[in-house]
């Protein structure tokens, strides 16, 4: 699945299986997700890889860039009947801006295009859950974690 870009400065480009795009993935993760990880179970660095390294192999990611510049990671996964969205993280300088919420807004126009919901996934405990509820997400299940 392609995401098209979001005019006028947004734009997302699939990543490779390599070792940048990968460390790029990490440091979004880390810096997004880690200081919650680290205050719920504390960071083990070679774990938190392992688990990054089969998501990686698990899903498609893209690199979010504004400008031409990386700001950011997402996962957007075309699945029968809906389009799974997740691991969206974005580098410390580009959270709090309003830019979470216009591309969560602009991956939502995808999906009305394809007539499809979408499914989110994030930790419970995540603070990424306030964006996600005040653009009109429900709690509708929960999945067990499986690391």
């Amino acid at each position: 699945m392609n995401i098209p870009d979001c005019p006028p400065d947004l734009s997302f480009s699939p990543l490779a299986s390599t070792l940048e795009d990968f460390e790029f993935l990490f440091l979004a993760k880390m810096q997004a997700l880690g200081p919650h990880i680290a205050n719920k179970w504390g960071w083990d660095e070679q774990f938190q890889r392992n688990i990054h390294e089969r998501r990686v192999r698990e899903k498609p990611f893209f690199a979010i860039r504004s400008c031409g510049k990386p700001i950011g990671t997402l996962s957007l996964q075309l699945q029968p009947g809906y389009i799974r969205f997740g691991e969206f993280y974005l580098l410390d300088p580009f959270r709090g801006h309003g830019i979470g919420s216009k591309i969560l807004s602009h991956c939502l126009r995808v999906a009305d295009e394809r007539g499809l919901p979408v499914r989110l996934e994030y930790l419970q405990w995540n603070p990424v859950g306030s964006l996600y509820r005040r653009n009109g997400f429900i709690e509708t299940g929960r999945a067990r974690a499986i690391i």
